[in-house]
């Protein structure tokens, strides 16, 4: 994950983006995802109280800067990428998918101050307008550029993303970690001495219960060998199952003490 310090290195910049509800749109991922710093590039004021869509980010749109130029909102920034569905466009640019890009920019985010008095890293990822992308002239302030691969039928124009879907893809990419992205306690494996115990354990059920007079053709040690480590199990499972088995087992060969308890 991106720390504070790193999420606040990353602008996002909207070019000639008109419709106030996709710039809300973008601004409620920017807050979902920890991000803040909202750049508008319009040769016009753009009516943000109008963005009904940006529900819980007020904040972000409260201290987003509106600029003339792309120069001008990119002039603090260290790492300039913009983002484009390519299309037909003549490519004049190094072109990362964003499963490429994301680690890139991670770390642009994450270098230390270039130099004891100078600025830190910081990143601006550009989107363009919703109607025709970023121009030539908006591309050239871009070191190199990225695109979310989209599917693609045979005979269709090429395929884009909503403003605010691809703002949200976007962000969601560079703050995941794929090392760390599991909710799930890591838990211990089973060792082979774990599952050949449970193997014998049900092979000596499955003798002692007369499953294996009934059914010779399952009661094969191999067989059952496979048919536990197929199952998958940790050890916390593995020791359950054997726990469990080893009850069963015990109830089967004293059927009097076990009526008693």
């Amino acid at each position: 994950m991106l720390s504070e310090d790193e999420l606040g290195r990353l602008c996002v910049v909207l070019v000639r983006a008109r419709d106030p509800n996709n710039i809300g749109a973008v601004a409620r991922a920017m807050y979902d995802f920890g991000f803040h710093d909202l750049r508008l590039v319009n040769e016009y004021p753009v009516p943000l109280e109008r963005a009904r869509s940006a529900i819980d980010a007020s904040s972000v749109l409260e201290i987003a800067r509106e600029f003339t130029t792309v120069a001008e909102a990119v002039t603090d920034c260290t790492l300039v990428v913009g983002t484009t569905a390519v299309g037909l466009r003549r490519k004049e640019h190094p072109l990362h998918t964003l499963a490429e890009a994301a680690p890139l920019l991670r770390a642009e985010l994450s270098r230390v101050e270039l130099a004891s008095t100078g600025p830190k890293a910081r990143v601006a990822l550009i989107f363009g307008s919703e109607k025709t992308g970023l121009s030539n002239e908006e591309l050239s302030h871009c070191h190199w550029l990225l695109t979310i691969p989209m599917h693609q039928t045979e005979g269709m124009r090429h395929a884009s993303m909503n403003l605010g879907q691809a703002a949200a893809v976007c962000l969601y990419e560079l703050v995941r970690n794929p090392e760390t992205e599991s909710l799930q306690e890591p838990v211990q494996p089973a060792t082979a001495e774990d599952l050949e115990r449970l193997t014998q354990l049900t092979i000596e059920v499955m003798e002692t219960s007369g499953y294996a007079q009934r059914h010779p053709a399952n009661f094969d040690e191999t067989l059952v060998r496979r048919l536990v480590l197929h199952m998958g199990l940790d050890r916390p499972h593995a020791l359950a199952w054997t726990g469990i088995l080893r009850q069963l087992l015990w109830k089967l060969r004293n059927p009097q003490d076990a009526a008693q308890h």
